[in-house]
């Protein structure tokens, strides 16, 4: 069974809070070679929209709390890749937000294997109770307003995005993030995470 590249990205915020995609996440994003677009909400102009339907026409997207010009996005949408069924939506309805109770309580109400969530602005992905959680951050790095995790500023994120690598029960993740050296220059680093939906998650390896 050939497998698929899926590429999940969420809260752009484009313009309002960041300029655009990095370069060097676009340089990664080329076309053809991307199957299938999650997109988790707050996709908030026309030139990025145009600009991910060139990198794969299959664009699927859920409503975020600032998509006020697409009223009748879905808040959530289920997929299937392999044997997995992957739901997604933005966030912005999971109360506390992040909670991992409340985002187990969603992915048993969606019936999936995969819940793909947004809103934080900060990448996260675990395994409870056999299903796996992620959260792909902000593709821009988008300062986030609201709800702030204790401990930090809240005065901006890293940007990064992930591609999932589907074959039959098993999803390969590459978390990419806009990292900031010790010289000031922004380079790409790419983390893996392995999940089967039989056996769980596989501990993080660095690329």
């Amino acid at each position: 069974m050939a497998s698929k590249l899926v590429l999940v990205l969420g809260d752009l915020f484009i313009p309002d809070r960041a300029p655009d995609i990095p370069a060097k996440f676009k340089k990664l994003l080329a076309p053809n070679k991307i199957s299938q677009i999650l997109c988790l909400g707050n996709l908030t102009d026309k030139e990025t929209y145009d600009y991910l339907r060139s990198v794969a026409p299959d664009l699927q997207i859920v409503k975020g709390d600032f998509d006020t010009e697409a009223p009748n996005l879905a808040l959530s949408k289920v997929v299937t890749h392999g044997s997995l069924r992957i739901g997604f939506t933005h966030g912005h309805t999971i109360i506390p937000p992040g909670d991992a109770d409340s985002l187990l309580i969603a992915a048993r109400h969606m019936d999936v294997d995969v819940l793909l969530w947004g809103g934080t602005h900060r990448f996260e992905a675990y395994e409870l109770e056999g299903k796996f959680f992620v959260n792909p951050g902000s593709a821009t790095g988008a300062v986030g307003v609201g709800w702030v995790p204790e401990g930090e500023s809240g005065d901006g994120s890293v940007p990064s995005f992930c591609l999932m690598d589907v074959q039959g029960d098993v999803l390969v993740l590459y978390v990419y993030q806009l990292k900031a050296g010790p010289d000031g220059s922004e380079n790409v680093a790419v983390e893996k995470v392995s999940f089967r939906r039989s056996s769980g998650l596989a501990p993080p390896t660095n690329q």
